[in-house]
């Protein structure tokens, strides 16, 4: 890695600038080796803004500049001393620390020591929904759209419209824009509106089985 940033310095030099090739070159040789650091590492990268790049390659000697090295873990206030100290916020610090700390393992590694032990992997929980779960949450879906739309079947047009605007859209519209579109006052929209629900209400109580309590918000 330190001959790809030789070759890489070598490249970019410019015997113009007045600036020794050597010097020039350390630097090149320098990021060639920490990218490759960084990304060998571990197989999760590490290392992607300025601030953690700066706190994989100087936490352990900013650790025992402040005397905190043989801690296992940072005390809030040597946090906050690194933080001040390479100019990085606190929670990077906190971060790169737990990176640090902790080493891959792999999924397929034995949890004991006997031959015949679980992997890891075993052990992971599946947070997706069985094939039954998916076949019941669509049958419960396809029932309670046949209620609603039931339940809204009873009103008339105009009470339709004003649930519509109102409570079914994804931004509600106003007592006063429906009171002009429909020829009528704001105040008569909100008791259309009042008037709806309840009947939406009284309906579902009549078709939804079981149904011991049902509240819609009659909010303006």
């Amino acid at each position: 890695e330190g001959n790809i940033g030789l070759m890489q310095a070598a490249a970019r030099f410019e015997p113009s600038r007045e600036v020794r090739f050597s010097t020039y070159a350390s630097w090149w040789i320098r990021a060639a080796i920490q990218d490759y650091v960084l990304r060998n590492w571990s197989i999760v990268r590490t290392g992607t803004t300025a601030a953690q790049k700066s706190l994989f390659f100087n936490l352990r000697r900013m650790r025992a500049l402040i005397g905190d090295s043989g801690q296992q873990r940072l005390s809030e206030e040597a946090v906050g001393q690194i933080s001040e100290k390479l100019n990085v916020r606190k929670r990077d610090v906190a971060f790169m620390e737990s990176r640090l700390a902790a080493s891959d393992r792999s999924l397929n590694a034995q949890v004991g020591e006997d031959g015949d032990s679980v992997e890891w992997q075993d052990l992971l929980a599946d947070d997706r929904s069985t094939p039954d779960q998916i076949a019941e949450s669509k049958i419960d879906s396809d029932i309670q759209s046949r209620w609603i739309k039931d339940a809204l079947s009873r009103l008339n047009k105009r009470e339709m419209i004003i649930i519509t605007e109102r409570k079914l859209r994804d931004e509600s519209v106003t007592l006063e824009s429906l009171g002009k579109r429909l020829g009528i006052s704001k105040e008569r929209v909100r008791q259309i509106e009042h008037q709806a629900l309840k009947k939406l209400k009284n309906a579902m109580l009549e078709i939804v089985p079981d149904t011991n309590t049902i509240r819609y918000s009659d909010e303006t």
